[in-house]
């Protein structure tokens, strides 16, 4: 085989490998954020492998970015199972969420561009098309991405930053909330995105503070209601 023929093949593998971390990477990721693979559920290599029609290599590298997300764990046996929602840990997550909904949206009425606001603009409108589709997964990404293209409006990227880390944290959390409504987010919530855009537009900085905290605090009282309802609390994802 000549040189060239050898590294056209090199080439082929790696696009495979690559294209195989991607599939396990993104369908076990819809998964745990879905529910549909329980917290605490075991991962197993060898059967992912034998799922997927894969080598250990690239499941083990889909795993390693699904672990830096934060979405399994390992633990000190070894075994790694899909992450737990802490859900004793929530209040300190609502507060900690409630606040920069308020500081970023508050900073992107004070400091927005035009380029800013279209980006914004667009997003919602995608987080629209989510809802009217009644695409879950589509729903929460969507919406992470508006709340932080206002943070990146506010031009602090610390609160940047974090407020992206709480997001992405908060995914199962946020598909509780959906849950709430079977999917079906009434038009009242979807508004309230259209309300955010129009005082950051306007430069209203209180408005975008009062705005910010009544829909952060809508979120976590729909939650909070519906984990109550449920009695996830008891359940053992909660420990």
């Amino acid at each position: 085989m000549a040189a060239s023929e050898k590294l056209d093949e090199k080439e082929k593998q790696t696009h495979r490998r690559g294209f195989g971390v991607s599939t396990v990477y993104e369908t076990l990721r819809n998964e745990i954020i879905e529910l549909r693979l329980a917290p605490g559920s075991p991962i197993d290599e060898v059967q992912l492998s034998e799922r997927f029609e894969l080598s250990r290599t690239p499941i083990r590298e889909a795993l390693v970015k699904l672990a830096a997300e934060g979405l399994i764990t390992t633990l000190t046996n070894r075994a790694t199972i899909v992450s737990q929602i802490d859900f004793l840990g929530l209040p300190e997550f609502f507060d900690a969420l409630t606040l920069l909904y308020r500081v970023t949206t508050r900073l992107a009425a004070a400091r927005h561009s035009e380029d800013d606001i279209v980006k914004i603009r667009a997003l919602q409108q995608a987080f629209e098309t989510a809802v009217t589709q009644r695409d879950v997964l589509a729903m929460i990404s969507t919406n992470r991405d508006f709340h932080i293209a206002i943070a990146v409006a506010g031009g602090n990227r610390y609160y940047t930053e974090l407020f992206t880390r709480l997001l992405d944290e908060g995914r199962r959390i946020l598909r509780l909330y959906y849950s709430s409504f079977n999917d079906l987010l009434p038009r009242q919530y979807v508004t309230e995105h259209e309300d955010m855009i129009k005082v950051i537009v306007e430069r209203d900085i209180e408005g975008a503070d009062r705005i910010a905290r009544e829909h952060a605090d809508q979120i976590v009282q729909q939650i909070r209601s519906y984990i109550a309802a449920d009695g996830r609390e008891s359940l053992s994802l909660s420990l």
